[in-house]
């Protein structure tokens, strides 16, 4: 299907130059042991070690990079409790540029830490939708800024599409691909990636099965929205964005998904074997796939390892 308004396999390429000073080209790791455990040839690409530890880096540089002179000056703004809150200050900051997050009043410490390390003004809202929009609506008028969205935005969405490009170009005999999906971001341009890259890669999405709105809306071919989501995989709470169900109709395979206690494994497993530091989104391609074994059995699986944010002294084990 003919769909010119998502980017091109050339826009991706682009946005990899465009980004490439303001990021991390991340190393892809295998485990022989996890290997063994799993039946299956696994390489893992570790945006865990990428900068502000997740692959929202690369979507906020991308759209704050390719916003005109005149807008950029007058920042830009987001409302954000996750990663791109640090992803976008991050972003503005070697830029010069102001950036503007309104946060929940009750969004974690080490998440407001992270803003204003990298230069963030953190506006405080209550914890609901309706308040972060009116609060961002009200901050975008007063300061002119651009509002840049954490997963439903074009040149996000092209920015995080660079993730899969690296992996393909540095891993390139892939079967499958693997990554954690929440607003979609990031599975999205993987699968637009993909399909550029090679038609006969199987692209596959995972979720927690106590945040399952992007697995019920694939399987029913329309929007299904989050309602009360609850799974320790914090990064992936968020409901699918519109142009991204549009990409995973398209050019997802299939979405799996996982149980908590599947997914606390999964972690655990990535932690002791490999020896790096996960979030709990990370662990659920890995959970989905050990628990349907047979359907991987003897194939070369990529996983995007989503990012490394996580609370240590909240450990699940």
């Amino acid at each position: 299907m003919n769909m010119p308004h998502f980017p091109t396999l050339n826009d991706i390429r682009f946005a990899l130059i465009r980004i490439k000073p303001f990021i991390n080209r991340t190393p892809i790791m295998t485990s022989s042991a996890i290997n063994g455990i799993a039946g299956c040839e696994i390489w893992f690409k570790c945006e865990n070690f990428q900068k502000v530890g997740a692959f929202k880096a690369r979507g906020a540089a991308n759209a704050v990079m390719k916003l005109p002179d005149e807008d950029k000056v007058k920042g830009v703004a987001t409302h954000s409790s996750g990663n791109h809150a640090a992803a976008l200050a991050r972003a503005a900051s070697v830029l010069g540029i102001p950036s503007y997050i309104v946060m929940p009043s009750n969004a974690p410490e080490i998440k407001k830490k992270a803003v204003k390390g990298y230069g963030g003004e953190i506006i405080e809202c209550e914890p609901n939708l309706k308040s972060r929009e009116t609060t961002l609506e009200e901050v975008v008028k007063k300061t002119g800024a651009t509002f840049i969205p954490p997963y439903d935005y074009l040149d996000v969405i092209e920015g995080q599409a660079t993730c899969a490009l690296e992996f393909l170009e540095d891993q390139p005999n892939l079967d499958i691909l693997m990554a954690p999906v929440g607003g979609g971001g990031l599975l999205g341009g993987t699968a637009l990636l993909a399909h550029y890259w090679d038609s006969e890669l199987i692209v596959i999405g995972a979720e927690p099965a106590g945040a399952d709105d992007a697995y019920k809306s694939f399987h029913a071919g329309h929007i299904i929205p989050q309602t009360n989501p609850k799974t320790i995989a914090d990064g992936l709470l968020t409901s699918l964005g519109n142009l991204n169900f549009e990409l995973i109709q398209h050019y997802v395979d299939d979405i799996l998904i996982a149980t908590e206690d599947q997914i606390v494994e999964a972690m655990r497993l990535v932690y002791e074997r490999m020896k790096i530091v996960i979030e709990p989104s990370s662990a659920v391609p890995l959970a989905a796939l050990l628990a349907r074994k047979e359907q991987f059995a003897g194939k070369r699986v990529g996983i995007i390892l989503s990012g490394g944010n996580v609370d240590l002294s909240k450990l699940p084990f």
